[in-house]
Order: structure tokens, then C-alpha cells, then sequence
């Protein structure tokens, strides 16, 4: 089938593990705890040091700042969790800059077209006042409780449309599937 190094079959064997673990958390929990995202970053730059030395390393820095950098900008402004950031900071240490990249852009593809089939699902079944009301922040409290942090990411968590780690791990398989004959 595929004539792969060792390094070839345990990045795909670590990474496949690991977005299978993230996205199955994710969309039973809707979260990705640390306990999973911070030994596979640390593990990450021990295979790039072991397998591809410097220039190993300087290409998990590149994938770090690209997967991790442009999921904390969109955290930071409220566009995404911080468990998405880990996730895709872990990830990119593995994978490098380029298929990093290759990811960011097709998961986002999938996020965009995923979205957009159950918002139109839902307007479809339940109307587009329900699907509003579901979906949308109005910023308005129900009765007169002041509302806390905890409040908030309950309110957020149930108006999310879908979790990052599923669309990431496929994008991922989908990634390393088509690279597969070209990985060292």
C-alpha cells in the first residue's frame, strides 16, 4: 500500500488518536480537556526534535504560531473556545506550518458549509423565530438574576451550532490521507 518511515506511521497513528479523542470529547462534553492537549503538544516537539532535529523544531514553532495563533486571535475576540486553541497549538506541533495551514483552511471550509446546513435545517423545522432565539445572543437575562461567568458559557455552550474538533479531525485525516505518499 504505502511504503512509510516509521516517523510517518507514528505521526499519523498520534495524530489520528488524538483528533479522534479531541473530536469525541468535544461533541460528547463540549469541551477538550488539557489533560489530552497538553502531553500530545509536549510529546509533538519531542518527535519534531527526534525525527527531524532543528529544522524539525523550527517548523513546529511555524505550525504553532499559524494553528495556535490564529485560533487565540479568533478567542480573543469571542469567536471560538479556548479548548479549540489548545487543540489546534497541540496539532500544529505535529504537523508543521504547511499542513497546519492545510488544515486551518479546510476545517474552516467545513466549519462555514456545516454551519450554515443546520442553520437552514433548523429554520426549516422549527421556524426562523425558534432558530433565532436559539442561536442568537440578544444580551438580554431571563428574569432577574444577575448574570455570573458560569451563566454566560452555559448560555454560549447552548447556542453553539457545532464543535470545532470534529470538523478539525476530519479535515486532519483528510489532510494526512491526500500528503500520505509524500510524508518522509
Amino acid at each position: 500500500m504505502f511504503d512509510l518511515s516509521f516517523q510517518s506511521w507514528l505521526l499519523v497513528l498520534v495524530v489520528g488518536a488524538y483528533t479522534t479523542a479531541a473530536a469525541t470529547w468535544d461533541w460528547r462534553h463540549w469541551r477538550i480537556p488539557n489533560k489530552l492537549t497538553l502531553p500530545t503538544f509536549a510529546l509533538g516537539w519531542v518527535y519534531q526534535a527526534v525525527f527531524h532535529g532543528w529544522a524539525g523544531l523550527g517548523a513546529a514553532a511555524l505550525g504553532f504560531l499559524c494553528g495556535f495563533g490564529v485560533l487565540f486571535v479568533l478567542w480573543i475576540v469571542g469567536g471560538g473556545g479556548g479548548g479549540d486553541v489548545k487543540l489546534m497549538g497541540a496539532l500544529s506541533v505535529w504537523l508543521g506550518f504547511s499542513l497546519t495551514l492545510n488544515v486551518l483552511i479546510a476545517s474552516t471550509l467545513m466549519v462555514i458549509f456545516g454551519t450554515a446546513a443546520v442553520l437552514i435545517w433548523s429554520m426549516l423545522t422549527s421556524g426562523i423565530r425558534k432558530t433565532q432565539d436559539r442561536y442568537l445572543a440578544t444580551g438580554k437575562t431571563q428574569g432577574t438574576e444577575p448574570r455570573g461567568a458560569s451563566t454566560r458559557v452555559a448560555e454560549r455552550q447552548q447556542r453553539r451550532v457545532m464543535g470545532y474538533a470534529v470538523p478539525v479531525a476530519l479535515a486532519t485525516w483528510l489532510i494526512l490521507l491526500y500528503q500520505l505518499p509524500t510524508l518522509p
